[in-house]
C-alpha cells in the first residue's frame, strides 16, 4: 500500500477499524507524553534559563505555542475543501517534531547564555506551534468522528494514563541523566540540554506521525449546497449560546492557569533552590497521582457529565494554586519539601480530571459532523487563554520581583522587641494569588453551561468519593494523605474555600477502610457478630483519637463506620443483619464506655448503613430495617432505651435515603416498623 492510499480516508469504518484506530491513538500520546517529560517542564525551563532567558522572555516561550493556535482557524477552509484530515495532520506534524531537534543544536551554533540563543529558541517554539496547529485543526475532527461518543470520558482518561506513565518513566530517565551529567561535566551544562533533547526529537518525536498514520479516517461527509464563506463556516460556534459560554470559560480557565503553570519550575528552581533532578522528581509525583485517578475520573464522567468533573477537579487546582505562597514565607522552610510533594499529589489527581475534561467537553457538545469549526473555535479559545496568560505572568513576575508585602506580629516591652511574621509574599507568590482570584471567577461560569445529563456537585462529590476510597490507598503513605480519620469530611466539606472539599473528598475514607478491613479480619478468623463488633470498637477507639475527638464528630465517625462495615459485605459472605448488627454493636460499646450521647453517632451510623448498602449493591431497604432491628439490641450499650435507638438510627437512614431520591425514601421508609418512624416524620419528609 502506498504513502497516497495510506493516508486517504476509509469509505466505512468497521468495529475492527475503530478499535485499532483507538490503539495507535493511545501509543501517540505515549511517546508525546514521553516526549513531553523530556523536553519541557523543568527540562525546558532550566534550558531557557542557561540560554539566558528573562522571565518575560520565558513567558512568550511558554505563550508560543498557544498564541499560534488561531491559524487553525485559516486551515479550516483547506480542510473542508481537501477533506483529507489525516494527509493534513501527518504532513504538519512532521516538522513540528523535528523542531525539537533544531532546538536541541541550538548551543552547537550559538554562543550561550546570549541574546542570539534565546531569539533562536523563540522563533523555533513559534514555527512548531504553527505545525502543531495545522495539525490539531485536521485532528480534532478525525478523532471526534473516530471515538464513540458513550465511551469518550472513559478513553481519554485510560489514553492520558497510559500517556502519564510513560512521561513517568522518560522523566526519571531525564532525571537520573541531568544528575549523571551535572556530576561529570559541571560547567557544561547545555551540552547536556542537546543530548536529551536530540534524544527525545528522534527517538520520542518521529514516532508520532508513523503511529497517527495507522489511526484510520472516517470520510468527512460532503456538506449540501453551495460551499460557505470562511466567515459562515467559523461563525455556528460562536453564534451558539451554550457553546459560546464554554469559549469563555476555556478562554479565562487557560488565562487563569498559564499565568502560574509556567512559572512553577522556575520558582523552584530560582526561588527555593531546588536541583533540577528534585524539580523532576516533583514531577513524576505529580504524574503519579495522576495515573492512579485518571482511572476513576473517566468513568464517572461518562456517568455523571464532564462538566461536573471538570468543576471539581478544576476547584482542587485553584487550591493547589493558592498553596504555592505557603511554600516559601518568607523563605525555604522546613516544611517546604513535604509541602511541594503534598501540592504536587494534589496537582496530579487535579490534572487529570481537568486536564481531558477541557479538551473532551468541546467534543461533546460539538455537534457530529460539524466538529471542525466548533472543535477550532475551542481550541482557539483555549490557545488565547493560554497565551495570554503566560505572557501576563512573566510581566508581572518582572514587576513583583522586587515587591514584597508582609505581616508581622510584634512584641515589644523595656527589655526586648520580638517580631513574628505571620504572611509574606513576594515575586511570583503575588501571580499564585491572583491566578487563585481569577481561577474562582472562571470556575463560577460553568453553572451556566448546559450539558445533557448533567448531575449536581453534591451527586459528583457523593459518587466521587466512593470509588476514591480504593485509588487513595497506594498513596496513603505519603504525608497529608491519610489526615482525614481525624477531621470528618461530612463538617469540613462545608468550609467555604474552593477546592478544599475535593481535597478532602479524594483522602476521606480513610475512616471507612479501617472498618472495611476489620470486619473482613475478624470474619477470617471468627464469624460471630460479637468478635466483629469488639474489633471495631477496637479499631474505631484508635482511630478515632480522644474521647473529645470522638464526642465532636460523633454522627460523621459512626457514618463512615458503618458504611465501611457495609463494604466487607462485597468480600466476605456476611448477610445483611450480620454486618448491620456488628457496625451497631461497634459503636455502641464505643460510645457507651467513652459516656458520650449516642445520639448523634446511632444518627450517623444509620445514615451510614444506606449508604454503604446503595454503594455496594445490597438491599438499603432492607439494611436501614436491620439496621433499625440491631439499634435496639444495642440500646442499652449506648445508654438508650429501645424505642430512642430505633427513632435515631431510623433517622439517619431517612436522611440517606432523601440524599439518593424520592424513591430511595419512599422505599427506606416503607421498610422501617411505625414505631421507628420520627413523630414530625410527615412535616420533615415534606
Amino acid at each position: 500500500m502506498g504513502l497516497r492510499e495510506r493516508l486517504a480516508p476509509k469509505p466505512t469504518i468497521s468495529d475492527e477499524d475503530v478499535a485499532k484506530g483507538l490503539r495507535w491513538i493511545t501509543w501517540e500520546a505515549v511517546v508525546a507524553m514521553g516526549l513531553f517529560s523530556v523536553t519541557t517542564s523543568g527540562v525546558l525551563a532550566a534550558y531557557a534559563l542557561v540560554l539566558g532567558l528573562s522571565n518575560l522572555q520565558i513567558g512568550i516561550l511558554a505563550a508560543a505555542p498557544f498564541l499560534t493556535q488561531p491559524v487553525q482557524i485559516l486551515v479550516i477552509p483547506l480542510v473542508e475543501r481537501i477533506r483529507r484530515r489525516k494527509l493534513i495532520a501527518v504532513l504538519s506534524w512532521i516538522p513540528a517534531q523535528l523542531a525539537w531537534l533544531v532546538i536541541a543544536l541550538i548551543p552547537v551554533f550559538f554562543d550561550v547564555p546570549s541574546s542570539g540563543a534565546a531569539m533562536m529558541l523563540l522563533i523555533t517554539m513559534a514555527a512548531r506551534g504553527i505545525f502543531v496547529a495545522i495539525t490539531n485543526c485536521a485532528w480534532n475532527g478525525w478523532i471526534r468522528d473516530l471515538v464513540p461518543q458513550q465511551i469518550l470520558g472513559g478513553f481519554f482518561a485510560r489514553r492520558q494514563m497510559w500517556a502519564n506513565l510513560a512521561a513517568m518513566t522518560f522523566g526519571l530517565l531525564a532525571a537520573f541523566f541531568i544528575s549523571y551529567w551535572e556530576g561529570h561535566a559541571p560547567g557544561n551544562e547545555a551540552l547536556g540540554y542537546t543530548i536529551l533533547l536530540a534524544f527525545g526529537a528522534i527517538f520520542l518525536g518521529l514516532p508520532g506521525p508513523l503511529f497517527i498514520s495507522k489511526v484510520p479516517e472516517p470520510l468527512m461527509q460532503p456538506a449540501p449546497g453551495v460551499k460557505p464563506s470562511l466567515l459562515s463556516t467559523i461563525a455556528p460556534p460562536f453564534r451558539d449560546p451554550n457553546y459560546r459560554r464554554l469559549l469563555l470559560f476555556l478562554f479565562l480557565w487557560g488565562l487563569a492557569l498559564n499565568m502560574s503553570i509556567p512559572f512553577f519550575a522556575v520558582y523552584m528552581l530560582q526561588r527555593l533552590e531546588l536541583a533540577l533532578p528534585l524539580v523532576i522528581g516533583f514531577s513524576i509525583l505529580s504524574q503519579a497521582a495522576n495515573i492512579l485517578f485518571l482511572r476513576l475520573w473517566g468513568p464517572l464522567s461518562d456517568r455523571l457529565g464532564i462538566k461536573a468533573i471538570l468543576s471539581v477537579s478544576a476547584s482542587l487546582y485553584l487550591l493547589v494554586v493558592l498553596g504555592w505562597t505557603f511554600t516559601a514565607m518568607p523563605d525555604r522552610h522546613y516544611l517546604t519539601i513535604p509541602l511541594l510533594a503534598g501540592l504536587h499529589v494534589f496537582a496530579g489527581i487535579a490534572a487529570g480530571g481537568a486536564g481531558f475534561t477541557t479538551g473532551t467537553i468541546g467534543l461533546k457538545l460539538a455537534p457530529k459532523g460539524k466538529a471542525t469549526a466548533y472543535l477550532a473555535a475551542a481550541a482557539l479559545a483555549t490557545s488565547l487563554g493560554g497565551g495570554v496568560g503566560p505572557l501576563l505572568g512573566g510581566r508581572l513576575g518582572d514587576f513583583f520581583a522586587n515587591r514584597q508585602l508582609s505581616l508581622e506580629l510584634s512584641w515589644i516591652d523595656p527589655f526586648r522587641s520580638i517580631e513574628l511574621p505571620t504572611f509574606n509574599i513576594v515575586g511570583f507568590e503575588f501571580i499564585f494569588c491572583i491566578t487563585f482570584i481569577i481561577g474562582i471567577l472562571t470556575v463560577s461560569l460553568l453553572g451556566s453551561l448546559r450539558e445533557e445529563g448533567e448531575v449536581s456537585r453534591e451527586i459528583v462529590m457523593d459518587a466521587l468519593l466512593a470509588p476514591m476510597r480504593d485509588a487513595v490507598r497506594p498513596v496513603s503513605s505519603v504525608p497529608g494523605l491519610s489526615f482525614l480519620g481525624q477531621f470528618p469530611y461530612g463538617i469540613l466539606r462545608r468550609v467555604p474555600i474552593p477546592g478544599l472539599d475535593v481535597a478532602l473528598g479524594v483522602t476521606a475514607y480513610q475512616l471507612a477502610d479501617m472498618a472495611r478491613a476489620t470486619t473482613v479480619a475478624a470474619v477470617q478468623t471468627q464469624r460471630r457478630v460479637a468478635r466483629i463488633g469488639r474489633a471495631l470498637e477496637k479499631a474505631l477507639t484508635g482511630v478515632s483519637g480522644t474521647t473529645e475527638d470522638i464526642e465532636k464528630y460523633s454522627s460523621e465517625v459512626a457514618r463512615q463506620t458503618a458504611r465501611g462495615a457495609m463494604h466487607a459485605g462485597k468480600e466476605t459472605d456476611l448477610d445483611v443483619g450480620r454486618l448491620t448488627h456488628s457496625a451497631m454493636l461497634g459503636i455502641a460499646r464505643t460510645f457507651g464506655k467513652a459516656g458520650i450521647s449516642a445520639r448523634d453517632a446511632l444518627r450517623g451510623a444509620g445514615y451510614g448503613i444506606v449508604q454503604g448498602a446503595n454503594e455496594t449493591g445490597i438491599d438499603y431497604a432492607e439494611a436501614a430495617a436491620r439496621g433499625v432491628e440491631a439499634a435496639r439490641k444495642v440500646a442499652e450499650r449506648a445508654g438508650l432505651n429501645e424505642e430512642q435507638a430505633a427513632v435515631y438510627v431510623a433517622q439517619g437512614a431517612l436522611d440517606a435515603a432523601a440524599a439518593m431520591g424520592a424513591e430511595a425514601l419512599a422505599n427506606v421508609e416503607a421498610s422501617l416498623p411505625e414505631d421507628a418512624l420520627p413523630l414530625d416524620f410527615s412535616e420533615w419528609k415534606t
